[in-house]
C-alpha cells in the first residue's frame, strides 16, 4: 500500500513539473496572447474587427471578432470586407505608377495637362502628379462638406475635386512640405480615367485585383456594396449608431477611400508588392521610401513616399498606412527587417494605434 501511494505521489509530481515546464508553450505563444487580447476588446455581440498577423510567412493570428452587421448578427470572419478608408490611396497610387511605367503619363506632369480649367492657371502649372502622390501639393481642401452634407452623401470623385479647381491659391508652394490631402487622390483617380478612357475602378480591378486574386475586394462607385461587407457603427455612449455609406458624407468619393477589402486580401496584396506582381520591384521600392521634393522647406524631413508612410518602432523601420472613414478604422503595417505583416479592419471606432503597439510588442523580439 505504501509503495502504491509513493508511486502515485511521484506521478502527481511528474505531471506538475511537466505542466509547468517549457515544453508547454501555449501560454507564451504570441498568437494566443494576441487572440486573448483582442477577444477581451471586442465582445461577440458587438461591432468588432478582423485581425491578421503573419511573421516569416507563418500566420500567427487570423480571426474575426464581433459582428459585421447588428441587424443580421453575421459574424466577422477573415474574409469579411470592410471599407479600408485611406488604405485605398495605395491602390490609386499603384494605378498611376502602372501607367507611368507604360509611358502613358509622367509623375512630373503638371495638373494643367489634365485639368486645364483651374480658376488660377498657376496652380495647374505648379502642382504635378508627384505632389499629389506625396501629399505635398498644397491644394486647399475647399469642399463645404459640413455646409452641404446632403450633396456630399452622393458626390463622387469629380464633384469632390471641383471645388479645388475654383481655388485662387495654394496653402504653400507645392513640394515645400507635407499636408495630407484627400482631394489629391480624387484627382489621381480622375487622371487614371482620362488616360485609360475607362472607369478608374475598372482599371484597378483589371490590373491589380484580378492578377493578385483579391476575391473579397471591391471599389465603391455609387451604390453602397450590400453583400459580403461589414456595416460600420459609432457608439454614442448608450447605443451603436450606423455610420457608413448614406450617413457619412464623402463616402462615394472613392479615389481617397473607396476600396473595400478583407484582411486576407490585404495580405495577398502585400505579398504581391513584395513579389513585384504588377509593378517592377524598383517602382515599388521607390513608392515605399520617403520622398522629399527639391524645394522642401519644412523643419522635419519627409516621412512619406508615394502614399505610403514610413516610420520606426523601437528601432525597426515600418511601412504603413491607416484608414479612417465613418465608423470604419483600419491599420496596415509591414516591418521589412522582421518580415512581419499586421493588419486590422474595424467596423467601429477603436484606438488602432494602441493595437499596433501591442502587436509589435508581442511579436517582435526585444532589441
Amino acid at each position: 500500500m505504501k509503495s502504491v501511494l509513493y508511486s502515485a505521489t511521484l506521478l502527481v509530481l511528474a505531471w506538475a513539473v511537466f505542466s509547468c515546464s517549457p515544453q508547454s508553450s501555449e501560454s507564451t505563444d504570441p498568437g494566443d496572447a494576441l487572440d486573448a487580447y483582442f477577444s477581451a476588446i471586442f465582445p461577440a455581440d458587438q461591432p468588432g474587427a478582423a485581425v491578421l498577423v503573419v511573421k516569416d510567412g507563418q500566420v500567427l493570428l487570423e480571426k474575426g471578432y464581433g459582428v459585421a452587421d447588428l441587424t443580421t448578427r453575421e459574424a466577422i470572419t477573415p474574409n469579411t470586407s470592410f471599407n479600408t478608408g485611406s488604405i485605398s490611396k495605395t491602390f490609386v497610387m499603384n494605378g498611376i505608377l502602372i501607367l507611368a511605367a507604360e509611358g502613358k503619363l509622367s509623375l512630373d506632369d503638371p495638373l494643367e495637362k489634365y485639368f486645364p480649367n483651374f480658376s488660377n492657371p498657376e496652380i495647374g502649372k505648379k502642382v504635378s502628379i508627384i505632389h499629389l502622390l506625396n501629399h505635398s501639393s498644397g491644394l486647399i481642401d475647399s469642399r463645404k462638406v459640413q455646409e452641404d452634407s446632403v450633396f456630399y452623401l452622393t458626390a463622387k470623385d469629380a464633384e469632390n475635386f471641383a471645388p479645388i479647381l475654383a481655388n485662387d491659391s495654394t496653402a504653400f508652394e507645392p513640394g515645400a512640405r507635407f499636408e495630407y490631402s484627400n482631394p489629391a487622390y480624387n484627382a489621381l483617380a480622375l487622371i487614371i480615367e482620362q488616360v485609360t478612357g475607362n472607369r478608374w475602378q475598372d482599371f484597378i480591378i483589371e490590373r491589380i485585383f484580378q492578377p493578385v486574386g483579391l476575391q473579397d475586394s471591391k471599389i465603391t462607385d455609387g451604390p453602397y456594396p450590400q453583400e459580403g461587407v461589414a456595416h460600420a457603427y459609432v457608439f454614442d455612449g448608450q447605443n451603436f449608431i450606423e455610420d457608413d455609406y448614406g450617413e457619412e458624407p464623402t463616402f462615394p468619393a472613392a479615389g481617397n477611400g473607396g476600396v473595400w477589402s478583407s484582411v486576407r486580401d490585404l495580405y495577398q496584396y502585400e505579398l504581391a508588392l513584395q513579389q513585384a506582381r504588377f509593378l517592377s520591384a524598383e517602382a515599388i521600392a521607390t513608392s515605399r521610401k520617403a520622398y522629399q521634393p527639391d524645394n522642401w522647406s519644412d523643419t522635419i524631413p519627409s516621412f512619406i513616399g508615394y502614399s505610403w508612410f514610413t516610420g520606426t518602432y523601437k528601432g525597426r523601420d515600418l511601412i504603413f498606412h491607416t484608414g479612417d472613414q465613418g465608423g470604419f478604422m483600419a491599420d496596415y503595417v509591414w516591418v521589412p527587417s522582421e518580415k512581419l505583416f499586421y493588419t486590422i479592419l474595424c467596423n467601429t471606432r477603436k484606438p488602432t494605434d494602441e493595437y499596433r503597439a501591442k502587436v509589435l510588442d508581442t511579436v517582435l523580439p526585444t532589441l
